[in-house]
């Protein structure tokens, strides 16, 4: 006896049959597991043939309806985001305030330009936060289940690595601690200071931390997928930060201290926490709250071992 049951398909409408005169004839489903499911000739096979040739007849719709379609699924997230960032921003307004007007009992300078730089920060935040939610960690998490399902380990690897590195060597706040700690090493006399000295110094240091944070996202990747304890790591790591501490060169360590916090910003940690969580929740038996998250802990960890090991090697 045939036992019926309804279960979830998740993909793509696609045509699969066309009569002689070029008209579908059968539609079917391209699931994201690779496998086409034939959909019967019924009343829902004739709508979703309906459908899909009003979109072949008609095209794409045009381009002004879509800017129009997306700048209204913008406003109310927008609006949420703004009325966030001052939320978040108050306590800071308020503690400047008083601490000016109260202790100080000066007046701010120049209030105009003070009152727009505040608005186009909180403008910054917001539009900052509303493409996080629609961009960056969904692309993360898609990028991530897609590894997943194609089930090549070299090729997940890979493409965690490159997001860690690539992530990272663009990192604005990076880019601006390697160059002080280029003219601060030319101050103590540790190199030329000279700019091709300052330039290949600061640009040595930047690929080492990149080269750093790439590795440890190829670690957290791991620990995901083998189901590795993260204090174990995390707390191995920071053993090993501190016994480098004793030895490295005391010019390096400072440095090496602040890359840790800098590497992990504003470029770094959407791609890779929704690397993290999308792969959590692609895999059986992890948990996304779980097993998701530390990839951060781990890119702020390693920059300081190897900033430090890079210490050893130049002084």
């Amino acid at each position: 006896m045939e036992k019926w049951g309804t279960i979830n398909i998740r993909g793509i409408v696609i045509a699969s049959a066309w009569k002689q005169n070029g008209e579908i004839s059968a539609v079917a489903i391209a699931g994201y597991d690779e496998i086409r499911y034939r959909i019967a000739d019924d009343h829902l096979g004739a709508q979703l043939r309906a459908l899909i040739k009003k979109r072949i007849f008609y095209g794409q719709p045009k381009t002004g309806a879509m800017l129009k379609k997306l700048f209204l699924n913008l406003i109310k997230p927008l609006g949420k985001a703004l009325i966030g960032a001052c939320r978040d921003l108050a306590p800071i307004i308020i503690v400047i305030a008083i601490f000016q007007i109260l202790v100080l009992r000066q007046p701010f300078p120049d209030l105009v330009s003070t009152l727009a730089g505040l608005a186009l920060v909180i403008t910054g935040l917001a539009l900052f936060v509303v493409g996080l939610d629609i961009g960056l960690f969904p692309l993360g998490e898609m990028l991530a289940e897609e590894f997943a399902r194609k089930g090549s380990l070299v090729w997940l690897l890979v493409f965690a690595f490159a997001l860690g590195f690539g992530t990272t060597v663009a990192e604005p706040a990076l880019i601006a601690v390697t160059r002080e700690g280029a003219r601060a090493a030319a101050d103590a006399v540790l190199i030329d200071n000279s700019p091709h000295a300052l330039q290949r110094y600061a640009l040595h240091v930047r690929l080492t931390v990149a080269f750093s944070v790439g590795f440890a996202i190829v670690v957290g990747v791991l620990r995901i997928l083998r189901g590795w304890s993260l204090p174990i790591i995390v707390v191995g790591g920071y053993i090993l930060v501190m016994a480098m501490t004793f030895f490295a060169p005391k010019e390096i360590v400072g440095l090496a201290y602040d890359l840790g916090g800098v590497t992990t910003s504003t470029v770094t940690v959407p791609l890779v926490t929704a690397l993290g969580v999308g792969l959590a929740r692609t895999i059986r038996g992890r948990n996304p709250l779980s097993d998701g998250f530390g990839l951060i802990a781990l890119a702020s960890l390693a920059p300081m071992i190897f900033v430090m090991g890079y210490g050893f090697f130049v002084y």
